[in-house]
């Protein structure tokens, strides 16, 4: 719309601009052939060789623009006069016959644009005059010149205008395209933040729902563990519920609504309760730590820790193995977790922490959101392959003095 309003506003003011040019360059044209016509006309005052002999002499009879006297078919008592110099070739014919109409029409004044005997185009007006005593017109004074040069001029200037026109409408398109990115990109961002957290909201629920599911199966299937499972069931519930209060918290921090509730945390102590409640049926977990306190959200600790976990159970483990093994490691505001699974293949790299980015069977948002938890408290993630096989990813927080 602002490409258009200026569009339209350019397509009204150029055509002005031009029709005022071509008006001033008409109106210039006409002055110039007044200067020949004014004095010609003061100098005729009869028929006699005494009004030749005052016209030859004047300067203007030598002189360019190009005029002559002629009776323009009203009286046989004006003698045809042609000044000198031959400035601009134009047919007799024309120049008799719009000195005729000058004597036939009320004002006495006629100019009209005409060609040259080469085709150039021409400029011509008559005056009509009188002789003393006369009650009708004797004759006209007729003046031309070549309007080429000032015609170039004009042409010139309507190619500029038609260039300067084409250049603020594409300066408005560039601009208006530059605005309208620049005011929709907080909707845009907004939408995309929404996206990832529907889309990490589905990945960290999906394994607790289906666990909640086989749960409620055999509570149906067999009423006898009815009694055992409604504990893990209610776990698992709450589990869900932090999850989705994690997801929250990370949505109202991303859209800057909300700061991380950082606060001083022993890394170890957070790192072996979410060891020791995470579900590990079919592999192996072991730890090993040393006192680590950090400043840190700890419900976001906690996720980037699950997220760990859950990553090396799901790839850490070799094809045929009959489980997985897992070593995790905390010292110095680090969180080693060390798999033993076929390791990181070197073509997806960094790629591997970016959403929807997955070494398989994944929908690709566990490890980005781990990084973006490091990140979050100043630290970082990094990942490589062991000596003996297996990946390793490093989670550094800076760590607290005691």
């Amino acid at each position: 719309m602002f490409t258009i309003a200026n569009t339209v506003g350019l397509l009204i003011l150029a055509p002005v601009v031009i029709r005022q040019d071509a008006q001033r360059t008409t109106d210039s044209v006409d002055a110039s052939l007044s200067v020949v016509t004014a004095p010609v006309l003061r100098l005729i005052h009869d028929t006699n060789a005494l009004q030749v002999a005052a016209v030859t002499g004047d300067p203007l009879y030598r002189d360019c623009p190009q005029f002559a006297i002629l009776s323009g078919g009203a009286s046989s008592r004006t003698t045809a006069l042609m000044s000198f110099n031959n400035c601009t070739p134009v047919d007799s014919t024309v120049l008799n016959e719009v000195a005729t109409q000058a004597t036939l029409i009320k004002s006495g004044v006629v100019l009209e644009d005409r060609t040259s005997v080469d085709g150039y185009p021409v400029r011509i007006k008559a005056e009509a005059f009188r002789y003393p005593g006369s009650n009708a017109p004797d004759g006209a004074v007729v003046a031309w010149v070549d309007t080429r040069e000032k015609a170039a001029d004009h042409q010139q200037l309507v190619w500029v205008i038609l260039g300067l026109c084409a250049g603020l409408i594409g300066a408005a398109a560039a601009g208006s395209y530059w605005l309208s990115g620049r005011a929709i990109r907080p909707a845009m961002a907004a939408l995309e933040q929404q996206e990832t957290l529907l889309a990490e909201t589905a990945h960290d629920l999906r394994t607790p729902v289906a666990a909640l599911r086989a749960l409620a199966e055999t509570a149906v299937r067999d009423p006898s563990q009815r009694a055992e499972l409604l504990p893990r069931t209610v776990r698992l519930a709450g589990r869900m519920g932090d999850i989705i209060d994690g997801l929250l918290v990370r949505a109202r921090l991303a859209a800057g609504v909300e700061q991380l509730a950082v606060q001083p945390v022993w890394l170890d102590q957070l790192v072996a309760g979410v060891v020791e409640d995470f579900p590990a049926e079919g592999a192996r977990i072991s730890l090993v730590t040393a006192p680590s306190m950090v400043r840190a959200d700890p419900t976001l600790l906690q996720r980037a820790v699950g997220n760990l976990l859950d990553n090396a159970l799901r790839h850490g483990r070799l094809p045929g193995a009959a489980e997985a093994i897992v070593t995790v490691t905390v010292a110095d505001g680090r969180i080693t977790v060390a798999d033993q699974g076929p390791g990181i293949s070197p073509e997806i790299g960094e790629d591997l922490f970016e959403r929807f980015t997955s070494g398989g069977g994944s929908s690709g948002l566990g490890l980005s959101i781990v990084r973006w938890a490091a990140l979050s408290h100043g630290g970082d993630l990094k990942v490589y392959n062991g000596d003996e096989g297996g990946a390793i990813f490093e989670f550094q927080l800076p760590t607290e003095r005691q």
